[in-house]
């Protein structure tokens, strides 16, 4: 029986808005390039990769100003590489720093509060975790998510990252669950997937994009309300 289900943050509960295609685009055009909303989606597919691994090897967060924008740089030109956009790190520099001046948010997909109200009704605990850079409980009031999660886990609380074992031990002793008994969510192949499985957490993989037509490693879902037939398969099961 699952008693506790974890949720990553951005692109699973939460996304930009404006979408990043349209931020992508406001501070291309500025010098001349014009990608495509698919390779957006595909660039920042490998972008987000890209950060995954630098995160589990020297985490963004650790890095000088200078070693961040450095990092940032290579990030842009992956972002851009997906709409076959090839640009030096120069012009990828000054892209991503007229990137920083548009205004934008996060916002809750419209899915997700009716699902995490019925897990919680459920009596499933429902924890939220998150590589940013600020404290879960920051993160839980940021988004009005008081009376939706009974938890949130973040680098900055554990000072560690996903995917390494840290957050998701925390994660299992707020719930008061066990490996066996809980599931975590994520669309980050590396981070989410990987590092639940590594552990022995049963992984589920949020594709709300569809760039992983082909990832059959574990459960993947379009959508949130699509968790509740991944959880119905499991009770039916010995996990």
């Amino acid at each position: 029986m699952i008693k506790a289900i974890f949720f990553d943050l951005y692109g699973t509960l939460v996304g930009f808005h404006p979408s990043r295609f349209e931020i992508q685009s406001l501070a291309c055009e500025r010098f001349g390039l014009s990608p495509s909303p698919e390779g957006i989606l595909k660039g920042y597919g490998i972008a987000d990769a890209f950060m995954t691994k630098q995160n589990t090897l020297m985490p963004v967060r650790k890095m000088d100003q200078k070693e961040a924008f450095y990092f940032f740089c290579k990030y842009e030109r992956l972002v851009l590489s997906g709409s076959d956009i090839e640009v030096d790190l120069d012009k990828a520099g000054k892209i991503w720093n007229h990137i920083k001046t548009i205004p934008y948010d996060l916002n809750i997909y419209e899915d997700v509060i009716p699902v995490l109200k019925d897990l919680r009704c459920q009596g499933v605990k429902v924890g939220l975790l998150s590589n940013m850079n600020q404290s879960g409980n920051s993160l839980i009031e940021k988004f009005g998510l008081e009376n939706l999660v009974d938890f949130a886990v973040t680098s900055s609380d554990v000072r560690s990252e996903k995917p390494h074992a840290p957050m998701f031990m925390e994660a299992l002793r707020q719930a008061g669950s066990t490996i066996a008994t809980s599931v975590h969510v994520g669309d980050q192949i590396d981070s989410d997937i990987k590092g639940a499985s590594d552990l022995g957490i049963y992984p589920v993989l949020i594709d709300r994009d569809d760039i992983h037509k082909c990832f059959n490693a574990c459960p993947r879902i379009k959508n949130l309300p699509e968790i509740h037939d991944v959880l119905e398969s499991l009770s039916l099961i010995h996990i």
